[in-house]
């Protein structure tokens, strides 16, 4: 069983305990050994982008260092996975933030960038493979039209998080081919859903993520799956639809066969 150091992040140990839940399961499921690092610290949830300021990122350092001799780094909350890649990949290639993160953190070496950041999905591509995931399936989602939501955070900066293509991207329409459902494709599927002014600006995050409910309803989806427990409470909460929206591993879970006796059916 292959091991990766595995960080939840906040939300996933109170609001998103079904993204988290599942995600461990189906990893045991497929052969993959998922450890948390010793006293992780919150993400801090956005990636600060001031080129001079380096505190808000030692958390996420102390992640990726420690998960230096492991695998690599999952993550699976979108919001986690792109504070921490953005850190691996702005580290990486600033010789002067290493020398300052060093610094900072009183150890011998400065930390380059050497963890490799999985996201989930990336994990059940490029280490399980779509294909293999797609021969342990037994409860497949035959017939059922799903429309992946990426949002904001999954895919950009392209260049830092190098997942997909950020405009036309495959990799959730791939998992849900692998898991037997029929991907559904339309307009909104990456675009912003308004999750981060919900607070400021209601009336406008109930515009945008009714429109992203309503090109997925128009192009014939049974529901939606994401990666982002921020996108997925506005979808619900704030779109106006009665379209189910779950977790993706929700879905790989229940296609594996590993939901508890008692929990609710996805389907």
């Amino acid at each position: 069983m292959e091991t990766f150091t595995y960080y939840p992040g906040c939300t996933l140990r109170t609001k998103a305990k079904d993204l988290d839940k599942y995600a461990r399961a189906s990893a045991e499921a497929l052969g993959i050994s998922l450890v948390e690092p010793e006293n992780w610290q919150c993400c801090g949830g956005a990636y600060t982008t001031a080129t001079n300021e380096v505190a808000t990122k030692l958390s996420s350092v102390r992640t990726l260092m420690a998960a230096k001799e492991t695998a690599g780094l999952v993550t699976v909350c979108s919001a986690c996975h792109n504070v921490i890649k953005q850190t691996n990949y702005d580290i990486s290639h600033s010789e002067a933030m290493a020398v300052k993160v060093q610094r900072y953190l009183g150890i011998d070496e400065p930390y380059t960038g050497e963890t490799t950041v999985y996201h989930y999905l990336e994990l059940l591509r490029d280490v399980v493979g779509f294909d293999t995931l797609k021969e342990k399936i037994v409860n497949p989602f035959t017939g059922r039209k799903i429309a992946a939501y990426y949002g904001c955070l999954l895919l950009r900066p392209s260049k830092a998080l190098a997942m997909d293509n950020p405009e036309n991207p495959v990799i959730m329409e791939d998992f849900i081919r692998a898991i037997g459902g029929t991907p559904v494709i339309y307009s909104q599927r990456n675009e912003c859903c308004g999750g981060y002014i919900a607070m400021e600006d209601k009336a406008q995050a109930e515009k945008r993520s009714g429109a992203v409910m309503a090109s997925a309803e128009e192009m014939g989806a049974d529901m939606i799956i994401t990666a982002c427990p921020l996108c997925l409470y506005n979808l619900k909460k704030n779109s106006g639809s009665d379209m189910p929206v779950y977790y993706f591993t929700e879905l790989l879970a229940e296609a594996l066969g590993l939901k508890e006796a008692g929990n609710e059916e996805v389907r």
